[in-house]
């Protein structure tokens, strides 16, 4: 058994329970919401805290016991907000390192590349720190390091950080998130730069594979070790899988016997300030969503109750508990 960082506190691996790996809490522009307040949270912050507390609570009443909050520097982090709300939820919320951007790194990270006489890379440092000193001076410490790999591919700055995110988590043993588009098959680059910085990769989860109906992709990255991410079921928008279709994807790779190496979840967010009120998401993009419809949909599907569990408790569980550097 292995203790598990998480916003309340470290928890054993035992009492992570069904976890959905991919979430967000808030995304939040950090400068907006420091200089300007209102104009991100808008008028009532109160109101904010107490709806997503009771998004989760409502969450907790379905069975969830743990959500990784995949929300790192660069995609909109409050983690005082998280451990706050974390006090008044049914369910642990593990805070994730890392940087989300696909090319772009802000002037404090692009102008510290490592060099012969300074090799530790500063996104490292940085990724370190959150792991081992905790974030923003509120003692929460990251259990887990994210990043991305996007339309733009693994350009020089991508795989800057692909190898800083593979170093820190070697330093530190905690596991790897990634974002990737399933469509330009970009989870095997980011596979080939992290076996490169000798990562075990069956300690990475590929994220938003569960995008893709390329069996002959998903299957690579599971036999390479890997975990793929199933995880943006209520995403149904315009030019996106259905749920059909994506439940079709992880019944069959269940029952090819992949059910080992599959994890669930929504890749939705409580709240955000990217968008304005004109912007408008499906009302079954939710974090209940999997609980009330995916979990039957797969049933129907001939998923067996072993295989539910093993994509909910037992794959999640055993990434985190694989733990140490190496």
């Amino acid at each position: 058994m292995a203790m598990v960082e998480t916003a309340g506190g470290p928890v054993e691996s035992a009492e992570l329970g069904p976890t959905l790996v991919h979430e967000h809490i808030v995304n939040i522009n950090a400068e907006v919401a420091r200089d300007q307040p209102p104009m991100s949270w808008g008028p009532d912050r109160t109101a904010i805290r107490d709806r997503v507390i009771a998004d989760l609570n409502d969450l907790a009443s379905r069975g969830i016991r743990t959500i990784v909050d995949a929300t790192v520097f660069g995609h909109g982090r409050d983690v005082a907000f998280v451990q706050d709300i974390s006090e008044h939820v049914g369910v642990n919320i593990i805070v994730a390192t890392g940087i989300y951007t696909f090319d772009h790194l802000p002037h404090f990270f692009d102008r510290r590349p490592p060099t012969a006489q300074r090799p530790r890379d500063a996104l490292t440092e940085f990724f370190v720190r959150d792991i081992v000193q905790g974030i923003a001076g509120t003692g929460v410490k990251a259990g887990i390091i994210k990043c991305a790999t996007d339309v733009q591919g693994l350009t020089p700055r991508n795989e800057r950080v692909l190898r800083a995110v593979a170093l820190a988590h070697r330093e530190t043993g905690v596991p790897i998130t990634t974002h990737t588009v399933a469509a330009e098959r970009n989870g095997l680059d980011q596979q080939r730069v992290f076996a490169a910085e000798g990562v075990d990769l069956t300690r990475v989860v590929i994220g938003h594979s569960g995008d893709s109906q390329d069996y002959d992709y998903l299957r690579a990255l599971m036999d390479a070790g890997s975990l793929i991410g199933a995880d943006r079921f209520g995403m149904h928008l315009p030019g996106r899988l259905s749920m059909d279709e994506r439940v079709a994807i992880v019944a069959d790779l269940c029952a090819q016997g992949y059910s080992d190496r599959i994890v669930l979840s929504h890749d939705y967010t409580l709240y955000s300030d990217w968008f304005d009120d004109s912007v408008v998401f499906p009302p079954e993009w939710r974090m209940t969503h999997i609980s009330d419809f995916t979990i039957p949909a797969l049933r129907a599907r001939g998923v067996t109750e072993e295989h539910i569990t093993r994509m909910l408790v037992d794959n999640p569980r055993r990434v985190f508990e694989a733990q140490g550097p190496y």
